[in-house]
């Protein structure tokens, strides 16, 4: 395991080995398809690996970063110098919560300014805001929850990883306007459907979004094969339909052109392909202010918070659904 010191120079090579990813990555697409690059998404996990063991105080002395600091310095010139709307996913450090760390995925504008802060929300085993919840609104409030970005290129929002798998989720942020999702992901690779691929294909179609996911194609010093995260990089547009796939290792072939005029024209159709429109809400949320099912707070007041609790609260949900008769 690296030491904390080699850590952080670590982040430090990764981000300029991207701006000279990226550089390489803009001259080619624009000769090649003869559009600028203006949103780029970066994996899960592209400044560091995810914990292996580390303690949640370990982990955040060794892998997570500021809010405002020399990391996110370093990103916003790498925007800046590019030209380009820049996504990703880091773990991040909180002053309200000194104890804790969040998964955030973030976006940068052209200006190299952090315009959208996303907490991961569904994790197995991190802190999330709704383990926080009632503090976390008191610190930040309900829009915190579900950021959505008014840019020049879109309405643009995040979810993390595992989360394309939550449906309310990327619908939570489509009936807050946003027309792209960005996609950080780290996630198993295979020539057949994964769950996260047809995951991103079913979001974008019922939300009519385009899904902008980057997979991490790769994760070295692990104690399991290095490329099993590989493929599936891919923008996916508002009818469900696969722009551009990358393949194995590193790669700049999960590229699309985004509509977002037919997008807007398909979002105002009346038909029965709006699926957006037509939700009817007041349905569902009768069943959601109900009997809740994993529970929020449950880190509220808990100091020292260990590893295992995530995995304990887990067990204990999958119990009272028994008991309740719901699995």
């Amino acid at each position: 395991m690296l030491s904390v010191d080699d850590a952080r120079a670590s982040m430090f090579e990764t981000i300029a080995r991207i701006d000279g990813l990226i550089a390489g990555s803009q001259g080619f697409l624009r000769s090649f398809v003869g559009m600028p690059t203006t949103l780029v998404v970066l994996p899960e996990y592209f400044l560091t690996s995810f914990p292996l063991g580390e303690s949640i105080e370990a982990w955040q002395a060794k892998a997570c970063i500021e809010i405002g600091g020399p990391e996110y310095e370093k990103l916003g010139e790498v925007a800046q110098k590019h030209g380009i709307y820049l996504s990703g996913n880091a773990y991040e450090l909180d002053p309200h919560f000194t104890n804790l760390y969040f998964q955030t995925s973030f976006i940068i504008d052209p200006c190299g300014d952090v315009v959208l802060r996303y907490r991961r929300l569904v994790s197995m085993f991190a802190p999330t805001p709704h383990d926080v919840l009632d503090q976390y609104l008191d610190a930040y409030g309900e829009d915190s929850l579900f950021p959505v970005a008014e840019t020049d290129i879109g309405r643009l929002a995040c979810v993390a990883s595992e989360e394309i798998l939550y449906p309310e989720l990327t619908r939570a942020h489509a009936l807050r306007g946003a027309e792209i999702i960005c996609h950080s992901s780290s996630e198993v690779g295979s020539p057949q459907d994964t769950p996260k691929n047809i995951a991103k294909r079913a979001r974008a179609y019922e939300n009519g979004v385009y899904v902008v996911s980057a997979n991490s194609a790769g994760i070295n010093q692990i104690p399991f094969p290095a490329q099993s995260t590989n493929h599936h990089s891919q923008v996916v547009n508002y009818l469900g339909a696969i722009l551009g796939e990358a393949g194995s290792g590193e790669s700049m072939c999960g590229n699309g052109e985004v509509d977002l005029n037919a997008l807007r024209r398909s979002r105002r159709k009346a038909g029965m392909t709006n699926c957006l429109a037509r939700q009817r809400l007041e349905l569902f949320s009768r069943v959601y202010t109900g009997d809740p099912v994993y529970p929020a707070n449950s880190l509220a007041g808990v100091e020292t918070v260990e590893r295992s609790h995530f995995q304990g609260t887990l067990q204990h949900t999958i119990h009272d659904l028994a008991e309740r008769g719901i699995i």
